[in-house]
């Protein structure tokens, strides 16, 4: 799913393409991707962008007469963009905004259509699309500690909550607690005053380096390579490869459609964490330690 980076960059690669454009057509290919009634999508059509907002991981597009579009690109959905008269990257589109500068189009893998188009008008529409989560690069370390604190949940759950914190997903949040050396199942009601402080600091150093990373790599072209797994990050995505800082095969936890990646060197003192399927397969077989799993494999 893209994160705050990505739509970070979505949005500046959108602002120097249809801010002050006017939107001439807008064809939804498959209808359940609208999930609004009214106002009516065709109304958008001749009107210009006026503005463009990040509201957690969706993007909003607003046009005059205060109507908004609100895109939420789920796990799978991706945006492409082509410049008037060319074919726009990527599969057949689900959506396509034709403007006077070129077309945006959504496209979404796989076959679960979980990507989502709502047509809004006024400030509190737009604001019902607003989870409520404190912005994670504006905030201090007393609001991000109330966050934390106002429910206890792991530290992975609390980071991937949008009604706590805006814009973190699976992938980032991985990357955060392997930078702040925290565990993914502490806590959050048994954090220090230090831990937090530490964790704000990862979090912000993690979101404004691959912010900067996302956007040297797309330059001036549209970013079409958005994708939750590269080979830069540190654990996500990286089971069994080595942490880039112990040298330690890095560990998940499985879980419905997610996985958690860690390394139980740096995160964990050296224990891991029970995966939900195997450790009740294995029940008092489930190994402790990484010591304990390479020999497991190696029967």
């Amino acid at each position: 799913m893209p994160e705050l980076p990505d739509v970070a960059i979505y949005l500046e690669a959108l602002e120097r393409r249809v801010l002050g454009a006017r939107l001439e057509v807008l064809h939804i290919a498959q209808p359940f991707l609208l999930r609004s009634v009214a106002p009516p999508p065709g109304e958008l059509e001749g009107r210009t962008v006026t503005e463009l907002r990040r509201i957690g991981k969706r993007i909003a597009l607003g046009f005059e007469d205060d109507l908004w579009l609100v895109i939420h690109l789920m796990i799978a959905g991706r945006l492409h963009w082509a410049l008037p008269g060319r074919k726009p990257p990527g599969r057949r589109p689900l959506v396509e905004l034709r403007f006077s500068t070129g077309a945006l189009t959504l496209t979404e893998a796989g076959s679960k259509r979980r990507a989502s188009l709502h047509v809004v008008r006024g400030a509190q529409a737009l604001a019902a699309h607003d989870p409520g989560g404190i912005e994670p690069l504006e905030a201090d370390v007393a609001s991000f500690a109330r966050a934390l604190r106002s429910a206890n949940h792991t530290l992975k759950r609390s980071l991937t909550d949008p009604h706590l914190i805006s814009g973190i997903g699976n992938a980032y949040s991985d990357e955060i607690l392997h930078r702040a050396r925290l565990s993914p199942i502490a806590m959050t009601s048994r954090l220090t005053d230090a831990e937090i402080a530490r964790l704000l600091g990862a979090t912000q150093a993690v979101l404004r380096e691959w912010l900067e990373r996302l956007r040297a790599e797309a330059g001036d072209e549209f970013p079409e390579g958005v994708t939750a797994f590269r080979p830069e990050m540190a654990v996500h995505g990286r089971y069994r490869e080595p942490c880039p800082d112990c040298g330690s095969p890095v560990q998940r936890i499985v879980y419905a459609e997610n996985e958690t990646n860690y390394c139980a060197t740096c995160q964990t003192g050296g224990r891991l964490l029970a995966d939900r399927a195997l450790s009740r397969l294995l029940k008092a077989d489930w190994p402790r330690t990484l010591e304990e799993m390479e020999a497991l494999r190696s029967r």
